[in-house]
């Protein structure tokens, strides 16, 4: 069912440890924020990016596996959408006790909305694998790309925040 995925995964995966270690880059950028109220909210943005990184790799990786059968592959990928939904509440809360940034919208949509769409969509593709129906490799494909794109968004508003708030004390 995913015969001829194998070069997407290849270059999201690529893409996702890349964008990882470039995050690191970013941190980088953070070690005169350290002990400030500022470090709290690095925190609070750059572990939610780099679990999307990571689970850009991860599921990448586990798609390139030749597996005996669709039941395995399925199995980690539905486990890994179900964590990330987990996960997602996790940033939803750990962002609520930010007492000194105003999220939008748009924050919202990026670190909470996107990053839920994604593993929904994962756990449909891992349920369509099972079920073999032709949507299981879009759906995965679709989860993998958001994933990709949100760290991408994410990353790029983490380092614009840290730029702006590098006198918060």
């Amino acid at each position: 069912m995913l015969n001829g995925w194998d070069t997407f995964f290849i270059m999201t995966g690529t893409a996702g440890a890349t964008l990882t270690g470039l995050s690191f880059v970013v941190i980088t950028l953070c070690v005169r924020l350290s002990g400030t109220r500022a470090a709290q909210g690095v925190h609070a943005f750059v572990t939610p990016t780099l679990v999307h990184f990571g689970g850009v790799l991860f599921q990448s990786l586990v798609l390139v596996v030749p597996w005996p059968s669709a039941w395995p592959l399925a199995i980690i990928l539905g486990l890994a959408g179900l964590t990330g939904l987990v996960y997602v509440i996790v940033v939803v809360r750990m962002l609520r006790r930010l007492d000194f940034v105003a999220l939008d919208l748009r924050d919202w949509v990026a670190y909470a909305g996107a990053p839920a769409l994604a593993n929904v969509s994962l756990i449909a593709g891992a349920a369509g694998l099972i079920a073999g129906d032709w949507f299981a490799p879009y759906a995965i494909a679709g989860s993998v790309t958001l994933l990709l794109f949100v760290g991408i968004h994410d990353a790029w508003d983490l380092t614009l925040w840290i730029v702006r708030n590098q006198d918060m004390k």
